[in-house]
């Protein structure tokens, strides 16, 4: 039943999902890693900026 309300919800866009699914380890370490490598260097300037 899930399926069925999510094919209709989702529509064409489905596909797009069952890529998320196959590869979601892949996506989700792309994603987490940029969100560190943000926080890291949004750090970094912080602190250069405050010991001008």
């Amino acid at each position: 039943m899930t399926d069925a309300l999510l094919d209709f919800m989702l529509g064409p866009m489905r596909v797009i999902g069952d890529v998320y699914y196959e590869y979601q380890v892949i996506f989700n370490t792309l994603v987490v890693g940029f969100a560190l490598y943000k926080m890291i260097f949004r750090g970094k300037k912080t602190q250069q900026s405050s010991a001008s």
